[in-house]
């Protein structure tokens, strides 16, 4: 069966789909199947940076590894069985049509509860939860003092992967790698970034999770959607010397992948 991998937060601007589009790419380029799907069926950022990406390497006449991405079907509602949803349909006839040529399939969820993020969550082998490194975001995880020192309980995003993971164990399947990236990271607010840092490993010990780094904030990761180009296509696309910032967000990239411990990936670029 293949590797379920789901990127969500509940919250808009924390880079879920930047994660999502390179994460996937660099499983194609070091030669794994993977499929994708994007359930934010509003913005559909990954969908759109998938249909750029295939538009440009028209263009370019080249051919880059690239994920397979698939769109959710539509389904005739007199189709479905009493009590039946239609999303739930949707999701499951989606990944059935991508299981059997995926060594992975990656789930881009959207910046808020819908019900499609909420059945994907239970469908996590892994879930990446990109989170920028400020307490606005930390409170979709859970609630602080007004010091930002103590944990005074769960939030709302917490809740929904705690139900997530009690709907596995009843089925009987192997329990959610949860991990957190802290996103964005800047060289300024050093109190903020120790203490937000101190909150999440406290966390993490309480709810179950291992923390990871993930992207800086570059623009280069805004430059390369319009093409639907991620930093490993850079070379191949004619790019002959990266500069300093391009060189550390490769080594961003490398170390999120070598993070996640997914079964079967060597890193090898």
């Amino acid at each position: 069966m293949a590797h379920i991998i789901v990127v969500g937060n509940e919250k808009g601007g924390a880079g879920k789909s930047t994660v999502s589009m390179h994460v996937a790419t660099a499983l194609a380029r070091l030669g794994h199947r993977v499929g994708t799907l994007d359930l934010d069926l509003r913005q559909r950022s990954l969908g759109r940076y998938m249909e750029n990406r295939r538009a440009h390497l028209e263009k370019m006449g080249m051919d880059l590894p690239s994920p397979n991405h698939v769109e959710l079907p539509e389904v005739d509602s007199a189709t479905l069985a009493p009590g039946e949803n239609a999303f739930d349909h949707r999701l499951s006839q989606a990944v059935a049509e991508l299981e059997p040529k995926s060594d992975f399939i990656l789930i881009d969820c959207p910046g808020s509860h819908t019900r499609l993020s909420q059945v994907a969550h239970s469908l996590a082998d892994t879930l990446i939860t990109p989170l920028n490194d400020s307490f606005v975001d930390f409170d979709l995880l859970a609630r602080v003092d007004g010091d930002g020192e103590k944990i005074l309980g769960p939030s709302v995003y917490s809740e929904m992967v705690w139900s997530a993971r009690q709907l596995r164990a009843q089925a009987g399947l192997k329990p959610i790698d949860w991990i957190v990236l802290r996103n964005r990271l800047g060289a300024q607010q050093m109190v903020n970034k120790m203490k937000m840092e101190n909150a999440l490993v406290r966390l993490s010990k309480r709810i179950g999770f291992r923390t990871a780094p993930g992207f800086s904030e570059r623009v280069i990761f805004r430059e390369l959607f319009p093409r639907g180009l991620t930093l490993l296509d850079l070379k191949d696309v004619g790019v002959k010397q990266l500069n300093i910032s391009n060189v550390a967000a490769r080594q961003e990239l490398r170390d999120l992948i070598k993070a996640l411990k997914l079964p079967g990936v060597e890193v090898r670029f």
